[in-house]
């Protein structure tokens, strides 16, 4: 972890998680920092008052999913990508060195944290496709069932795909059906986004899940998570 780290009242005040080969900023490098190759390394720093993250949505993800697994979301988590990604639109989050900034000056606020049925966090946009919207040169894939957010449907029947995204605010989500261009065509916010499917992929912030599902769901967690924005 390289130096010791300050400490606020004996607690151990901020670290920076770096993944997929990133550097810590100009900015953040007198800071001890951790090049995270596992989720469970996360924990080795779940002590401190603060979590910068460096790197993208899928690796902000990550960290809070398992400071959600381990009941640890009190701890503050900043976010600093190089630009602006789907998290920061998502969050209202800063980016570049305005991120670098925030994470050292800015306060936290607590915004509702979305999970699926699966136990993963989202934390910019998710998808629902149909099968053969993954193979190139096929037409639209026809995604065949119902979604539902909330008491809303979204669709009965067909559609091209569906998107959902965080949103900083109550009730925590939004989701939408999208055209062929796939393009939202009409946000319906809630708590909850279900599918029921004859068979749909799920991406999690730019991460294709591992095999077709019946059903999907994504919810709004008990417990939000400190954005340091």
């Amino acid at each position: 972890m390289g130096e010791a780290l300050t400490t606020t009242n004996g607690r151990p005040d901020c670290a920076v998680l770096l993944f997929g080969g990133h550097r810590a900023p100009r900015g953040l490098a007198h800071l001890p920092a951790l090049t995270v190759q596992e989720a469970t390394q996360v924990d080795a720093v779940t002590n401190c008052r603060r979590i910068v993250v460096v790197g993208a949505d899928k690796d902000l993800a990550t960290v809070l999913t398992r400071l959600m697994k381990t009941e640890k979301l009190a701890v503050e988590v900043a976010f600093v990508p190089r630009r602006r990604t789907a998290a920061t639109r998502a969050h209202g989050l800063p980016a570049g060195r305005r991120a670098v900034r925030a994470a050292l000056t800015h306060d936290a606020t607590r915004v509702p944290l979305i999970r699926d049925d699966s136990g993963r966090v989202l934390v910019g946009a998710g998808l629902w496709v149909g099968e053969t919207e993954l193979e190139k040169g096929t037409p639209p894939a026809t995604l065949h069932g119902e979604a539902v957010v909330d008491d809303t449907v979204l669709f009965d029947g067909e559609a091209v795909a569906v998107r959902i995204e965080p949103i900083a605010a109550m009730p925590g989500l939004r989701a939408s059906v999208l055209s062929s261009r796939m393009r939202p065509k009409r946000w319906v916010a809630g708590r909850a986004a279900q599918l029921g499917t004859t068979g749909a992929f799920v991406v999690r912030d730019g991460e294709l899940g591992p095999r077709a599902v019946k059903r999907s769901t994504f919810y709004r967690h008990t417990e939000g998570w400190l954005a340091v924005r």
